[in-house]
């Protein structure tokens, strides 16, 4: 997933907006403005590390003449102890930007570093992990660019991004085919319709329908190998998704029952933000 430059910029000004408010009191009350400082981002623990191009626009926004200069890369695994980048620039824009900064990389360096633990977990298995729409309101296009940068797929970005008939819509819309019919007659012959389905009755409906990606939900392992079987006999091209229930005690067990995608919410709603420090001294 590529980021978008303007994106960053605009939502970095709205974030830092929320931290600085009216100005950073105790920082112009105790700093003298035209010290200047360096700084020194370390890894306080071992973590898959993400968000430097993001850390580096929130001092950008606030003083273009900041310098960041990283020795690492997205997705690098970090070691305890690396000090991975360094800033130079004005001490008091490198305070006022400080915790911003650290938030975003340590929140986006946790889901990174969540998402390359379930990766391996399945490594050798033909199936992929991928996200959901369970991110954190506002920061939805970071935190699907963490899950890349940890080796995931990124599913849907949005509602009108396509069409995945759940439990809801099946229920008002009376039934498995009566949804997929409906999405038929708007969605544009380019789109592919994902159906979410329990139970092998609805997933035979779906099937019979024309379903082109099936999402089974809450299932079993063994109940997953039995609806695998049942889709390759019968629809070879349907694109097969698990959902419900993963982590990483049942994650490989799921690959291994022959589905192509794995969804896994906690990759964003559970990842836990990585311990990063930022030392600053003057210069």
């Amino acid at each position: 997933m590529q980021l978008d430059q303007a994106t960053i910029y605009s939502q970095v000004v709205e974030f830092l907006k929320e931290d600085l408010g009216r100005g950073d009191i105790t920082s112009h009350s105790t700093v003298r403005g035209g010290i200047r400082g360096r700084g020194r981002f370390l890894a306080k623990q071992d973590f898959v590390v993400c968000g430097i191009e993001i850390a580096e626009a929130v001092f950008s926004v606030l003083d273009a003449d900041i310098q960041l200069e990283s020795h690492a890369y997205d997705g690098d695994r970090l070691t305890k102890g690396t000090e991975f980048a360094r800033i130079e620039g004005n001490a008091l824009t490198l305070l006022e930007g400080e915790r911003t900064a650290l938030n975003l990389l340590q929140r986006l360096s946790g889901i990174a570093t969540l998402t390359k633990t379930f990766v391996d977990a399945i490594q050798g298995t033909n199936a992929r992990i991928v996200d959901t729409r369970k991110t954190t309101p506002g920061l939805r296009m970071l935190e699907k660019y963490a899950v890349s940068v940890g080796g995931a797929t990124n599913h849907r970005f949005g509602l009108d991004d396509g069409v995945l008939i759940k439990d809801n819509h099946i229920a008002l819309a009376g039934g498995v085919r009566r949804a997929i019919e409906y999405a038929r007659q708007t969605a544009h012959h380019l789109m592919k319709i994902e159906v979410e389905v329990a139970n092998q009755t609805q997933l035979r409906e779906a099937l019979d329908a024309g379903a082109d990606v099936i999402m089974l939900d809450n299932m079993s392992a063994a109940e997953l190998r039995e609806c695998v079987t049942i889709i390759r006999g019968t629809a070879k091209n349907v694109v097969i998704e698990a959902s419900g229930g993963v982590n990483l005690t049942t994650v490989r067990e799921i690959a291994e029952t022959g589905v192509d995608l794995i969804s896994v919410g906690a990759i964003t709603h559970s990842a836990v933000a990585v311990d990063i420090s930022l030392k600053i001294a003057p210069i």
